[in-house]
């Protein structure tokens, strides 16, 4: 563990670190017509710019959790960082579309060793009765970051060119000195890497990816090299992942759970610009501001929030989260076209309850984990995390595109946002779903409650 008097100094860093990190998954979306425009492309190629981005970022979120279990953290930051601004000055001088590209692809590959460290950091360096508290921390990055991120975008190309959106995680190299004085030498176990089985497991993601995003018969591919990558674990005498970590009946019903929570979540990311678009004709920069009082409130609380999970339990934080989830997609479907300040509101509550979520799948997953198993352990939950993101933005995209002026919530009566309306109350019942098989299952299983597992 590290003194006490720079628990919170770390902690501040890499909530910095991981708002950059978020940021920059998102920073070029709402440039892509203007890249569009200047490089001569069509709408599928200039998607590759932010579509390369996810898919190798979200891939290398579990290779490094594996490398983690290897080697030191401080030294896989290092070489992430590093990579991730040199990658941003190729792009900041990119003339061509494939240069660009180029960037993008490995700035993606240095900036995936941030959420994979970024959540092993609470683990490894702090005592469990801390860990709600400084998860929590953490995961306030994303919150900023997802709501500054089109904010940014915004400012910057209104007074600059699109490339200078590069400088930005260029900020990230002055964290250097400081993880590499507070970080220090975790042990870890010299253990051989399959790399094939990596290989195996990188591909059979991407497929799922794209077929979530471009064309459902990558499916076909993607499941033919998930069974070579269960075959080659089962017989490999250093698999890439131990078998007997899918054994494990805790891991796997919150690494489910994770998927499911996950893919709720999104829903606020991906569908709030749209309905503020087309329910209330909002301009992009207007739209970024009413996003942003929700991911102000969520990192000033989100630390209280791993705090009650600390003293009251996870469960208790769970209840909160569901039923500030559930809340918000009820007064969203109910209020799809009432005053954008009031829906600003209930965007608080969504954003609180999904990161409050976060906090609570990532704290259970961990104590699910032996030391040996958990950079691997807590990898696959970063990358199934952006599997879940990129089924259901699909998911929810199709959705938005079926026409309707039914609206199923009885006291909603704004017709022009049924198809949104219909939505926020389908996840509503979900979000009750969830709860009650959670409930059931303390239910069922007393025993094994997390207070009982933390013992």
């Amino acid at each position: 563990m590290i003194m006490k008097k720079h628990n919170e100094t770390l902690l501040m860093v890499v909530m910095l670190t991981v708002t950059l990190s978020s940021m920059s998954v998102l920073l070029f979306n709402f440039v892509l017509p203007l890249i569009r425009e200047e490089f001569q492309l069509t709408s599928s190629q200039v998607s590759w710019v932010t579509s390369s981005y996810t898919l190798l970022y979200g891939i290398g979120t579990a290779i490094y959790g594996k490398l983690a279990d290897r080697y030191q953290l401080k030294y896989l930051l290092t070489f992430g960082l590093v990579v991730f601004c040199l990658a941003s000055l190729l792009g900041f001088f990119s003339t061509s579309y494939w240069l660009l590209l180029v960037a993008r692809s490995i700035q993606a590959i240095g900036a995936a060793a941030i959420p994979a460290t970024a959540t092993l950091i609470p683990i490894r360096y702090y005592p469990i009765e801390q860990r709600g508290k400084a998860m929590g921390t953490v995961f306030a990055g994303l919150a900023l970051g997802s709501a500054l991120g089109p904010i940014t975008s915004a400012m910057v190309v209104s007074v600059l060119d699109w490339r200078w959106l590069f400088v930005i995680p260029l900020l990230l190299v002055f964290t250097l000195p400081i993880y590499l004085k507070l970080l220090g030498d975790e042990q870890v176990v010299e253990t051989k890497i399959d790399w094939l089985g990596g290989a195996l497991l990188a591909l059979s993601v991407a497929q799922i990816l794209l077929s979530a995003t471009i064309h459902i018969a990558w499916l076909i591919g993607g499941g033919v090299a998930l069974i070579s990558f269960i075959a080659r674990i089962r017989y490999a005498k250093d698999p890439f992942v131990q078998p007997k970590l899918f054994q494990n009946r805790e891991y796997r019903f919150y690494l489910i759970l994770a998927f499911i929570v996950t893919g709720i979540g999104y829903s606020l990311f991906f569908t709030t610009p749209l309905f503020l678009a087309e329910v209330h004709t909002l301009q992009a920069s207007i739209i970024g501001l009413v996003m942003v009082p929700a991911a102000a409130v969520t990192a000033i609380l989100n630390r209280q929030g791993g705090k009650l999970a600390d003293r009251k339990g996870p469960n208790v934080l769970f209840f909160v989260a569901a039923s500030l989830l559930c809340s918000c997609f009820l007064l969203l479907s109910t209020f799809i076209g009432a005053n954008v300040w009031i829906i600003a509101c209930f965007l608080i509550l969504g954003y609180l309850g999904q990161s409050f979520m976060a906090i609570v799948m990532s704290r259970a997953i961990s104590l699910t984990l032996p030391a040996n198993q958990s950079g691997i352990g807590m990898g696959l939950l970063m990358m199934q995390n952006f599997i879940a993101g990129s089924i259901a933005i699909g998911i929810y995209s199709r959705v938005i595109d079926i026409e309707t002026s039914r609206s199923w919530n009885p006291l909603s009566p704004h017709l022009s946002g049924s198809v949104f309306s219909n939505l926020f109350l389908a996840l509503a019942i979900l979000c009750v779903t969830v709860f009650i098989i959670y409930s059931y299952r303390l239910r069922m299983n007393p025993k094994k409650s997390l207070h009982e597992f933390e013992g």
